[in-house]
């Protein structure tokens, strides 16, 4: 029987299911630097407001914030400089036709560490209108309300 794999999230972005309707998420690795693994396992990155695109052909991940490791003894690199994502060059080619043709964004909705390596998955997103925002809200007040209505009923 083969061993059940895990997945530690280091952070997920709520924000993103927000902002957008997600869908065909990917997962890809990231070119980090030592230093910056160490922070993530502290849990210090910020992926808010992180956008991935597809440039020469690679595909890179923008204002993504991993604070400098505080032991680190050599220069710390820019927080939010751009890091690669290690995609296969077919799935890169996929990505951006859905990006060109259909006018949707690469967002990255959660990093974690899969097997001690460091992962991250991106979706395809497009942006929610207002009244799509407000009807999300409505239904998730509107669910909790049951919810709660449900726990509290007593037939006695």
């Amino acid at each position: 029987m083969a061993k059940e794999e895990r997945s530690n999230n280091i952070v997920v972005n709520r924000k993103a299911r927000y902002e957008y309707h997600l869908s065909d998420p990917v997962e890809a690795g990231i070119s980090l630097l030592g230093p910056e693994v160490k922070s993530l396992r502290a849990g210090k990155v910020n992926i808010t407001d992180s956008y991935a695109r597809v440039q020469n052909g690679e595909v890179f991940i923008h204002k993504l914030h991993i604070t400098p490791y505080d032991f680190d003894t050599l220069s710390a690199p820019n927080p939010e400089r751009p890091r690669r994502l290690l995609l296969h060059r077919a799935e890169i080619r996929k990505l951006a036709r859905s990006v060109d043709q259909k006018s949707m964004t690469l967002v990255p909705t959660r990093m974690y560490f899969r097997r001690g390596f460091v992962k991250v998955q991106i979706s395809l997103g497009r942006g929610k209108t207002q009244y799509d925002k407000r009807d999300a809200i409505k239904s998730r007040d509107a669910a909790r309300d049951m919810r709660d209505a449900v726990r509290s009923y007593d037939p006695d």
